[in-house]
């Protein structure tokens, strides 16, 4: 089995690497500290399996599960069990929970090679990923985290604004407004979110809820969203707009 660790912590990963590399049914160990570095493994090396710590900088464990190349199978490592459900929720073979024994770890590997050995009905065309682009594009929901638990699909379609608040984002979808603990530059980035125009340093819309534009001074603009919503557009970005 080829199996990639991800974790933002050394001494976390360190721990891996050295319970791992002695195992006979592991071939090839790969390491990540973040789930940028993750998924540019999984682009260049055929990886049968992953190791996923949750909360990292940037996209989190659960995010990048989501992103996992077909028929990659996953288990989350993590000091926190709050995340348990969610995790399940995504298919997960299992939920390593920090601190962990060697024969913990030892069963986890045996319970990924035993889903690679027989993947689950549904999922064994495409992984999670293909599993989830069967029922709609990849882009249809943003996955919010709930306060008590929890996974909310929030449909891209009634996002109609994202505005950056210190250290979260603010996802407006009136009357409804969520919160994330996120940049909106990472959220720009996030393979979601590609359809969203940044019009501002504070904030991007969703094109399809645009109403209307008026020119302001000084290459400036207001823009006016479905919902009522004025935002001004900021002369280095109203070039992406067209005129008016």
């Amino acid at each position: 089995m080829r199996l990639l660790i991800v974790d933002d912590e050394p001494p976390a990963l360190a721990k891996l690497r050295r319970l791992l590399a002695p195992m006979a049914e592991i071939s090839w160990l790969g390491e990540a500290g973040n789930a940028e570095q993750a998924l540019a493994l999984l682009a260049r090396e055929r990886i049968d399996a992953v190791l996923l710590d949750i909360q990292m900088p940037g996209f989190s464990g659960l995010e990048l599960a989501l992103q996992l190349p077909a028929g990659v199978a996953c288990a989350f490592s993590t000091a926190y069990d709050a995340h348990a459900l969610r995790a399940f929720d995504l298919n997960a073979v299992d939920y390593l929970l920090k601190p962990y024994t060697p024969e913990r770890l030892a069963e986890t590997v045996r319970r990924l090679r035993q889903r690679l050995a027989t993947p689950p009905a549904g999922l064994a065309r495409g992984g999670l990923l293909g599993a989830l682009r069967q029922l709609q594009p990849l882009d249809g929901h943003w996955l919010v985290e709930q306060a008590r638990g929890g996974l909310l699909k929030l449909p891209l379609a009634q996002l109609q604004w994202v505005a950056a608040a210190d250290n979260y984002i603010e996802l407006h979808a009136p009357p409804a407004c969520y919160l994330e603990r996120r940049s909106l530059a990472d959220f720009l980035q996030h393979p979601a979110a590609t359809a969203f125009l940044r019009i501002h340093r504070s904030h991007a819309v969703n094109p399809a809820h645009i109403q209307a534009l008026r020119a302001l001074p000084h290459g400036e603009a207001m823009l006016t969203l479905s919902g009522g919503q004025q935002l001004r557009v900021s002369r280095s970005y109203r070039k992406q707009l067209a005129p008016g």
